[in-house]
């Protein structure tokens, strides 16, 4: 079997060793979500194990770590990988008024649609410097970073302890 990484994808996971998704249901009870099929199929394959700890709510290295002795594997350290590290943005000046869309990633989920070809779909509608905002009950860290890649600015706000809304600008 491979040696698991922060970079290793949750689906990689999920297919690499049985039983998996039910250890990381074990180690943190929001990674429930793995129970739907869409997410399964979509966002488990762009998300990272790092990622999906943001996505938790813990730290990078400790979520690593135990789906590591989870399979016979030795923990690492690995310096520099904890949540806390992170920088906390200042809202941008865009991020004003209101948003031309609004999403709710959870519900997209719940109707088996995939929150990352939603809000795509919902940026080609809009115009330029026109944005969008996601809601979600966990920071989608996953997508955030695929809209980065695609070179959009995005801005995500926790509005509470299981609310946090993505804001994306075309």
């Amino acid at each position: 079997m491979k040696e698991i990484t922060m970079e290793t994808k949750i689906s990689e996971l999920l297919n690499d060793y049985p039983g998996m998704k039910e250890t990381l249901i074990a180690i943190n009870p929001k990674f429930k979500k793995l129970n739907n099929p869409v997410l399964r199929r979509t966002l488990a394959k762009v998300a990272s194990i790092k990622q999906a700890a943001i996505v938790g709510g813990m730290e990078p290295l400790e979520l690593l770590n135990r789906l590591r002795e989870s399979v016979g594997q030795s923990p690492v350290e690995v310096a520099g990988e904890t949540v806390a590290t992170q920088e906390a943005k200042e809202k941008p000046a865009w991020v004003s008024g209101e948003p031309e869309e609004t999403l709710d990633a959870n519900a997209l989920l719940d109707s088996e649609k995939n929150p990352l070809a939603e809000a795509n779909k919902a940026l080609k509608r809009i115009g330029e410097a026109e944005f969008i905002a996601l809601h979600s009950d966990f920071k989608p860290e996953p997508l955030i970073e695929e809209f980065q890649k695609a070179g959009r600015e995005v801005y995500c706000e926790q509005k509470g302890e299981n609310e946090f809304v993505t804001f994306v600008r075309k």
